[in-house]
């Protein structure tokens, strides 16, 4: 055993100055102290206050360590013999948990849980295995993963979840009375008898639960064992509810915290759904199925899960642990009962009204005359408003024809139409089968894709769409290496002129400019949005390529690697469908001078007054304007020669040439 250097020389001194046969005597408590009484990374710190303040009090060191014959002493000593003393704990203690004393590794010692020379008894506040630090001192094997892992603990951090429960934060409140690792694990009123859930001596044992929990809650096991669970539990069957089913383990929250399982936002689904909608128990225990959806099709039901906690729910009616079928007299449901169980909520209930079917099939707002009733306005609503569809049909019609009876400057060739085409098509299918598989609870994502096998299909569509927008990105491509696609790049390229008419757009719409700045064919929102669609495109497609070949992309990238590419593509979607609805349908759709929208992306065309109020430094239309251009159909795509194809209604009137002041008589409104 290594010695600190401060113990050699009193040890030199005593051997010097003592009698002869001094060491040849059992060492003393002082003798231990020459070396324990700092202590270090090696040597534990034992003294004699230490051992007077703990249970321990009046023992010597050699008490415990019998072994020691002189010092220094050998490092390695034999394990404390504490039976010697509590050999009715020694006794007892032959398990822990699915281990086996003395052979099973890593089965906790004594000194584990009590402590080693500053042992203090359960009732003191400091001591390791007082209410209060019990779960830090059962933590430091049970919250260790990897040995949770080694000895096959499904459950990896109870004392964490533990701490978050209401019997956790009721302990460290100071209320030592609740339940804590040994009042639930413990058995035969010793926290030396530890067992695992499979034996049947367990306090965990399925059928010893509603024991464990009646020690402080006897009230509730009581009304549990009378009730239709409990009967069924003591019968022997396993399948049945017991305290933890709808309580939860370690985790146990008040019923009034909105997170519990049983509160009464979630008791409906979460708690009572997965036995009564269980095919199996259904069919074993012959209990109709679809109680959950007549529940929640009701009334009540759709109140509930909307979030009222004031309504109510299964509890409210069948009881929360008495629980008896409507054929047994006691069951808060009998017949004779329902008004009583009706009126805690609906005070001067009749019997008639009490009596009324709430879980029948043929009850609930899809049965009966409310489904009648239902269809008629189903139909109603078809019919009216497919009236008013019809009717709004026809008046767009009628400005649609008016607004291209107009003269027309023709904006997108056909090529440009096709290539915006495709580009929709495939973006819009994009962002509703993306979304769909992340909100995929939402409900109009449920609506589309909600049946069996919906979502299966919603994979092979957004493939499908991604194969078209991949086919819609290269033709753009192939259109960039023409003659045509040269010039248009030269033009929708950002310059110092964009930059600088952004500026003065935002000065004049502050009223901080008296001009509105003159844009050419592309103006700086054109552009912006063009390269903001080839970034986002490029993105889009690498990051989802390699979530479409994940399997052959994992193969050679590492950890971690395909989750950014999920962030990546989730977050840069949301950035270019909003940017979609904002950026794009305001300059297309909501801008005042162009509303109700631009009819090029259908047509290819657009009234000669709005474009040149739009674009009126595009080379290709200065000098014509909308009075000289009544009739043609005016080209601006590269390579266009003028039309002469559209010709205005008799009744169309030229409008006055906007002036290049600002806003102006007879000019469209500007943004």
């Amino acid at each position: 055993m290594r010695m600190p250097l401060t113990a050699i020389p009193a040890l030199l001194f005593a051997a010097l100055l003592g009698p002869a046969p001094a060491f040849a005597q059992a060492p003393t408590n002082e003798d231990c102290a020459m070396c324990h009484a700092a202590g270090d990374a090696e040597i534990p710190a034992a003294t004699d206050s230490m051992v007077a303040l703990s249970a321990h009090a009046g023992f010597g060191c050699l008490d415990c360590h019998a072994d020691i014959v002189e010092v220094p002493h050998a490092e390695e000593l034999a394990p404390v013999p504490c039976a010697a003393c509590h050999d009715a704990e020694a006794e007892i203690y032959k398990m822990h948990g699915r281990g086996v004393v003395g052979e099973t590794e890593d089965i906790p010692e004594c000194a584990d849980c009590h402590g080693s020379h500053g042992i203090l008894p359960s009732s003191d506040n400091n001591s390791a295995v007082h209410p209060l630090h019990l779960p830090a001192t059962c933590g430091r094997c049970h919250e260790d993963v990897d040995l949770a892992k080694k000895h096959d603990i499904q459950l990896k951090r109870p004392v964490e979840v533990y701490e978050t429960s209401v019997h956790g934060k009721a302990t460290k409140g100071g209320i030592y009375v609740a339940a804590t690792c040994t009042d639930c694990h413990s058995m035969a009123g010793t926290a030396h008898r530890i067992f695992g859930p499979g034996d049947p001596e367990s306090s965990i044992n399925h059928f010893n639960i509603p024991h464990t929990c009646g020690k402080c809650h006897a009230s509730i096991e009581q009304d549990y064992w009378e009730g239709i669970h409990g009967r069924l539990t003591a019968r022997g069957e396993t399948d049945t509810p017991v305290c933890t089913h709808c309580h939860g383990e370690h985790g146990i929250l008040s019923p009034k915290d909105p997170r519990s399982r049983v509160s009464p936002a979630h008791v409906a689904e979460a708690t009572c759904a997965p036995c009564h909608e269980s095919a199996f128990l259904n069919e074993k225990y012959g209990i109709p199925a679809g109680r959950l959806a007549s529940f929640i099709d009701s009334y009540h039901g759709l109140k509930s899960k909307a979030g009222d906690p004031t309504v109510a729910n299964c509890a409210s009616c069948h009881g929360g642990h008495k629980i008896l079928p409507s054929a047994d007299p006691a069951s808060s449901i009998h017949p004779a009962n329902l008004r009583a169980t009706c009126g805690g909520c609906h005070p001067g209930v009749t019997e008639e009204l009490a009596a009324t079917k709430i879980h029948e099939t043929g009850v609930g707002r899809k049965t009966g005359l409310p489904r009648a009733i239902g269809t008629v306005y189903i139909v109603a609503i078809a019919v009216i408003i497919g009236m008013m569809v019809g009717y709004v049909a026809i008046d767009l019609r009628a400005h649609a024809r008016a607004v291209l009876g107009r003269p027309q400057i023709r904006r997108m060739n056909a090529d440009a139409l096709f290539q915006h085409g495709v580009l929709t098509a495939s973006f819009t299918v994009l962002v509703i089968t993306g979304f769909a598989l992340v909100y995929s609870e939402a409900w109009v994502f449920r609506q589309i894709f909600g049946w069996d096998g919906g979502f299966r299909v919603r994979g092979l569509v957004h493939r499908a769409a991604a194969g078209v927008f991949i086919f819609g990105c290269l033709w753009h491509v192939g259109f960039l290496a023409t003659r045509n696609g040269k010039r248009f790049l030269v033009e929708i390229f950002p310059g110092k002129k964009d930059f600088a008419q952004f500026f003065q757009m935002t000065a004049y719409n502050l009223g901080k400019g008296k001009e509105r700045p003159k844009f050419g064919r592309f103006g700086f929102p054109e552009k912006a949005e063009y390269w903001a669609l080839v970034w986002g495109g490029v993105v889009m497609v690498i990051t989802g390529l390699f979530l479409w070949f994940d399997n052959q992309a994992i193969r050679f990238l590492p950890k971690g690697f395909l989750d950014v590419m999920l962030v990546v593509h989730h977050y840069e979607a949301w950035l270019a469908t909003l940017a979609i609805l904002i950026w794009h349908f305001y300059w297309t759709i909501f801008n005042p001078a162009v509303y109700p929208g631009n009819p090029s992306w259908l047509t290819g065309s657009m009234p000669a007054e709005m474009y040149l109020h739009e674009h009126p430094e595009d080379e290709a239309v200065k000098g014509i304007d909308e009075r000289e251009g009544e009739g043609e159909d005016h080209g601006t795509e590269p390579g266009a020669k003028p039309m002469t194809e559209a010709i205005p209604p008799a009744d169309t009137k030229p409008q006055p040439k906007p002036s290049e002041e600002g806003p102006e008589k007879g000019a469209p409104p500007v943004a």
